[in-house]
């Protein structure tokens, strides 16, 4: 019997640049240049023609995925004869620090929230639900800010449950990166969207099974969609350290940011402490725990050089 090949065996079909942008079909272009300025974050110089070959795509599909979900959704209804209320159509993005999440993140919410989608679409990040500063110093955790054990998991799940189950307003707690924490007493309320995009680093992990069978859920047992944003370690710690290095010139400038201290260092420095903080925190945690879950993802986007993504990789059905 001939032996499969890896591309043969992959649960993904993989498509480059031109392939994935012909599935654009009629979608129209929705956002402008003035947009782009807002919607992209410090040092992700993504371009309108981007968004047309990858993005428009991408929008496409989800309320192709959004449509079908809320018509099944409506059919178990009528076979339960129960009258539940809308459940939101949940997407998880998952990838490294300073892949582009949040540029990722935002660019889908504008497209899918104007017409002809029209959605309500709704972001959150998990940042939120990381433990305060004060907690994690209290456990020797802040060196591992970012990693699994940093998150109050359970009051994520909350949140999701609350999402999944119509809730009229679900809270999720505000971060600052400012201050580098959570804002105390500060929360945004979530109600029943159309579709929630919750970003973060370790949005698909998945921990070990409890042996006896008992039931317990990950975070992205509540996502319908999930999206991976890929690339290679030494473009990722480009970005990073670019971009910490962006950030010692603005926004670590202000008097209350976290990171003022570093403001005021030699730039040499500065580059020392912006590689120890990638090779001993964010690339380790990219091993240990965000990488693994790349093969979870429903949709995965490989990025070169320039934050142009090269290649789609879309689960088979």
């Amino acid at each position: 019997m001939d032996q499969m090949t890896p591309k043969e065996m992959s649960p993904h079909r993989l498509f480059s640049r031109d392939e994935w942008s012909r599935l654009r079909a009629d979608t129209p272009m929705t956002l402008t240049g003035d947009d782009m300025k807002r919607i992209r974050s410090l040092n992700d110089p993504i371009s309108l023609d981007e968004v047309e070959t990858i993005y428009l795509p991408i929008s496409r599909l989800l309320s192709l995925y959004v449509e079908a979900t809320q018509g099944l959704f409506h059919v178990t209804k009528r076979f339960l004869g129960v009258t539940d209320s809308k459940v939101p159509f949940v997407i998880g993005l998952a990838g490294s620090v300073a892949v582009g999440k949040s540029t990722t993140a935002r660019i889908l919410q504008a497209l899918l929230s104007r017409p002809p989608m029209s959605l309500k679409v709704a972001l959150v990040t998990t940042d939120g639900f990381l433990f305060p500063n004060a907690t994690l110093r209290g456990q020797g955790l802040m060196r591992r800010k970012g990693f699994p054990e940093s998150y109050d998991v359970a009051s994520l799940l909350k949140f999701l449950t609350d999402i999944k189950a119509g809730k009229a307003a679900a809270s999720a707690p505000v971060y600052s990166h400012l201050v580098y924490d959570v804002v105390p007493d500060q929360y945004v309320t979530i109600d029943r969207p159309d579709i929630l995009i919750v970003e973060g680093l370790n949005v698909l992990q998945v921990s070990r099974l409890p042996r006896d069978g008992s039931a317990q859920p990950f975070v992205s047992d509540f996502f319908d969609f999930s999206i991976y944003l890929d690339a290679d370690e030494d473009l990722l710690k480009h970005w990073y350290v670019s971009r910490f290095m962006s950030l010692r010139e603005t926004a670590f400038k202000k008097p209350d940011s976290y990171f003022h201290r570093y403001s005021r260092l030699p730039e040499e420095d500065a580059l020392w402490i912006a590689e120890d903080l990638w090779h001993n925190i964010n690339l380790i945690n990219l091993h240990e725990n965000v990488v693994p879950t790349r093969p979870r993802a429903d949709l995965i986007l490989r990025k070169g050089a320039d934050h142009r993504i090269d290649q789609v990789s879309l689960r088979k059905l």
